[in-house]
């Protein structure tokens, strides 16, 4: 009976214990600026999967606690922002929709392929970092993949006044936005996609080729140094504020 007794009376603060050991970071909606670029003349059609629109990273680090980073739709609407901006005419397919029942020059669907992260005290230093890894398959018109193309992207923010949620939470949008940039500057130079404009391709390609852009990003296994370019989208000149 005093076992029960003892065990009743423990519970609480186990479960006290466990929630301070727990972390939860949602991210906010992400905006960026007008990209200083003419849009190109295309119809595209954007299909946001499930799992984009709903991503959720969990991870215990060791000696610390559990970290839950809920981009939640921060990413949809980062990206239909982004391809709103860079496009004539955008619009947005649910994972249910038949492609077959719109008219577009290009399909593109976005993807996360990896999302990581790294706290103070792993890193010994006083910031938060975070890298993600998207992916973005471009289809014509007729249904062929015409490019498949990753992107990875880092965010980095000072712990400084804020808390670890607020600084987890910044070092992601700033890589989000990151991604954007990379988006902005490289969409042609890596999948051509402008040649869209003139219809479908005229033969499917034999094999599929993989097409990078890179943020000093951690792809495959995480290397620890900091971003060669601004990680803020509005200081690299290109966009309107």
């Amino acid at each position: 009976m005093i076992v029960r007794l003892r065990t009743a009376l423990l519970l609480p603060f186990v479960a006290l214990f466990v929630a301070a050991c727990s972390t939860n970071v949602a991210v906010d909606m992400p905006t960026i600026p007008v990209p200083v670029v003419t849009k190109y003349p295309l119809d595209v059609a954007v299909r946001i999967p499930p799992d984009f629109k709903s991503f959720v990273h969990e991870e215990e680090v060791i000696g610390s606690s559990e970290w839950t980073i809920d981009l939640g739709r921060a990413n949809e609407v980062l990206f239909v922002q982004l391809f709103g901006h860079l496009f004539d005419n955008l619009q947005v397919l649910s994972a249910t929709d038949d492609p077959r029942d719109f008219t577009f020059d290009a399909l593109i669907e976005p993807r996360i392929e990896g999302f990581e992260f790294s706290t103070p005290k792993q890193s010994q230093t006083e910031a938060f970092a975070v890298w993600v890894r998207y992916r973005l398959t471009i289809y014509d018109s007729a249904g062929n993949r015409f490019a498949n193309w990753p992107v990875a992207a880092y965010g980095k923010s000072q712990k400084e006044g804020l808390g670890g949620t607020l600084s987890l939470q910044r070092a992601a949008i700033l890589a989000m936005r990151d991604a954007a940039a990379l988006i902005v500057s490289q969409m042609e130079k890596a999948t051509g996609l402008s040649a869209l404009a003139d219809g479908p391709m005229a033969t499917p390609p034999a094999a599929e080729e993989e097409l990078v852009a890179d943020s000093n990003a951690k792809p495959e296994g995480l290397t620890a140094e900091d971003s060669a370019r601004a990680v803020f989208i509005t200081g690299l000149g290109g966009f309107k504020k």
